[in-house]
This record gives structure tokens, sequence and C-alpha cells, in this order.
């Protein structure tokens, strides 16, 4: 029993830290002129300086900003109520409100992708640019989000 708390527990961290990975760092968006995250859009100068512009005009980014910190919010609640329940529950008893709150930080991982993926081209238009790690952490982190969700939704406390 005590490695498979170890397991969800460092399922949860490993999720938790690609979100804040994903949302700190600025490679959503790359290519050889610029490189665009959640918070500026950077553009390659001549003189080998760059060019940074807020995200602060950008409606749709600002949702894809609050919906990435909203899921680090709830993951960092959810494990904050992991080990509450682990002391407090009843023998028998499941964790039901720690994966509901690891899944709403899912939903919001997945809808700050989603928004990003289909609007990217209005934050920059370049047809050469790529997604970068970052965006691809956010997207790795939601399938592990879901999975440690339902681990603790199914899983009972015993003595």
């Amino acid at each position: 029993m005590l490695l498979l708390l170890l397991g969800i527990i460092v399922l949860h961290v490993a999720a938790l830290v690609l979100l804040f990975v994903s949302t700190i760092v600025s490679s959503w968006l790359v290519s050889n002129t610029f490189s665009s995250d959640l918070w500026q859009n950077c553009s390659a100068l001549a003189s080998n300086t760059w060019s940074c512009n807020s995200a602060s005009n950008n409606e749709w980014l600002q949702s894809v900003q609050a919906m990435m910190i909203l899921s680090i919010i709830f993951s960092v609640l959810s494990l904050f109520l992991f080990f509450c329940q682990l002391f407090t529950l009843t023998k028998g008893g499941r964790f039901y409100i720690t994966g509901i709150f690891q899944l709403l930080a899912a939903l919001c991982i997945v809808a700050a992708a989603s928004i990003f993926t289909a609007r990217h081209t209005e934050w920059h238009k370049d047809n050469t640019a790529s997604f970068g790690y970052a965006y691809i952490l956010a997207w790795v982190a939601f399938p592990l989000a879901v999975i440690s969700g339902i681990i603790y939704i199914i899983l009972r406390k015993r003595e």
C-alpha cells in the first residue's frame, strides 16, 4: 500500500512540475526568428537582440493564461487535499474530493491547450513556426492529470 501511495504522489507531482514548466517557459510557439509563450511574443531583430511584446491585449491568450494558472491551483489544492484526506478519511473511504480537483485541473489544461491550438495563428502569423516543448509538456500533463484524478476516485483508504 505504501508503494501505491508513493507512486500516486510521484505521478501527481510529475504532472504538477510539467504544469509549472509549461506555464512559465517561453516556448509555446517557436521559429528561427521568434519565440512566443503565454506571456509575451519575442521577435529577433537584425542586431542579435530581441523585441518582446506583452500578451496583455489578447483576450484569448488571457483565457489560456487563466486556465493554466487555474490548473496549477487545482492541482496543488488536490495534492494538499490528498494529504489531508489521507490522515482524516475513515477506513474504506474514497478520495473523491481529491480526484475531482485533479480532474478539474485536467479540464483546465485541455481547455488552455485547445484554445492555444485554435488561436495561435492570431498571435503570430509565421507559417514556419512550430509548437515548442512547453506546449507539448502541457499536452503531456493533461493525461497524467486525468490518470491521477481517476486513480484518486478509485482509491480506497486502507490501514
